[in-house]
């Protein structure tokens, strides 16, 4: 239950990231650090950061995204799948 309350809200907050720094693209404003959109991603967010990519159409034609944040997807989807094993082998 813990694990799935971690990925909402992280996902949900790499979902933010990319839409806030689209918002400040379009302002010419400080923008959100890519390292940051990444360690959201890297760190459980990725499906949050994927869509977030493709609901505002933001970062999709560099290329660092447009395979990285996929990359991050299924490293998140391995994880989650180690730590499911981990809990199910007790």
């Amino acid at each position: 239950m813990i694990l799935v309350l971690y990925l909402i809200i992280v996902n949900l907050v790499a979902f933010g990231l990319m839409g806030n720094d689209k918002r400040r693209a379009q302002a010419k404003s400080r923008r959100v650090p890519e390292r940051n959109l990444f360690l959201a991603a890297a760190i459980g967010g990725a499906l949050g950061a994927w869509i977030g990519m493709k609901t505002f159409r933001h970062k999709t034609k560099h290329a660092s995204f447009t395979i990285g944040i996929p990359a991050l997807l299924v490293l998140n989807a391995l994880c989650v799948g180690f730590v499911i094993g981990l809990y199910r082998a007790d």
